[in-house]
């Protein structure tokens, strides 16, 4: 309470009339009251200290990102992994403690780009609504190779991947064939009704065959915009995962070689990459919470 007496009332003043009146929050002048005299000394650094000291926060840290089956994780998801972990800390502390000890990966800027096409909405509410299709390249012992990637816009399940000599038409179609054989069960005219798949207008995409054969299984065509490769966005951030914890850290002595490790990388992708916009969920968890037991066992 004020010291202060209110003509009006005759006793002292209330403490949030005091705080109201004077623009402070009261949290921090009860703050200010119970702390011990020593706490007067200026702080070393800002922020509050957690239950778990900065020196154990970062060993946390850095066993969670040798533990991580990828690279380059950033701080987001350390944070969710240690909250995972059953440590409770702010991704703000978490950040500030991989920034000054320098565990954050490269950051990349892009370069600045004019109005877009279009509203930049490429999510669906549910899997298996839209799929992302897309390639890269990588090197072997047998020379370059076509890495071919299709990816669900909603849950980013990586459905399927292919590694190829050439990037044909027709190797473009496998991706979307393992797809559509794990997830719809089969392969048959009209199988694969109201799953549309979003590509760019490569060669390969563009191709009758291409299209004849996704028309036959009852897809639709969706090509992307024109010089807006973030229509496709779900397909080129995977790939841009891909090339971090695979591609780009490991080397193949054959095209086999290659694929089978691409489908281990899927497997442990699927259930194990933390995606964000589902709170920090696996894409194989994502698809499992929407579709029954029994469409997934199919």
């Amino acid at each position: 309470m004020s010291r202060a007496v209110s003509p009006v009332s005759g006793r002292p003043y209330g403490l949030a009339a005091v705080c109201r009146v004077w623009r402070l929050a009261r949290s921090g002048l009860y703050r200010h009251r119970a702390a011990p005299a020593s706490s007067s000394l200026p702080r070393l650094r800002p922020g509050p200290v957690g239950p778990m000291p900065d020196a154990d926060l970062v060993d946390a840290i850095r066993a969670v990102l040798a533990a991580s089956p990828f690279h380059g994780e950033g701080h987001r998801k350390v944070w969710a992994r240690l909250r995972h972990a059953g440590v409770r800390t702010s991704k703000r502390r978490v950040l500030r403690l991989m920034r000054d000890n320098g565990l954050l990966a490269p950051s990349r800027a892009g370069a600045p780009r004019g109005p877009r096409s279009h509203d930049g909405t490429i999510i669906p509410a549910t899997v298996d609504v839209m799929w992302g299709t897309d390639l890269t390249t990588t090197i072997t012992g047998e020379g370059q190779v076509a890495v071919f990637v299709a990816v669900d816009h909603c849950s980013a399940e990586c459905v399927g991947l292919h590694a190829a000599h050439r990037a044909t038409r027709f190797e473009a179609l496998e991706p979307v064939r393992q797809g559509v054989r794990r997830h719809f069960g089969g392969f048959a005219q009209g199988i694969a009704a109201g799953l549309a798949v979003r590509h760019d207008h490569g060669s390969q995409y563009m191709a009758d065959d291409f299209q004849k054969e996704i028309a036959f299984l009852g897809i639709n065509s969706s090509p992307a915009f024109i010089r807006a490769p973030e229509g496709n966005g779900c397909a080129e951030r995977f790939i841009r995962t891909l090339k971090e914890n695979l591609l780009w850290v490991r080397t193949f002595d054959t095209v086999e070689h290659l694929r089978v490790a691409l489908l281990e990388f899927r497997e442990t992708y699927n259930t194990t990459w933390l995606i964000e916009r589902h709170g920090f969920r696996p894409p194989a968890a994502i698809r499992e919470e929407q579709l029954p037991a029994a469409a997934l066992a199919a």
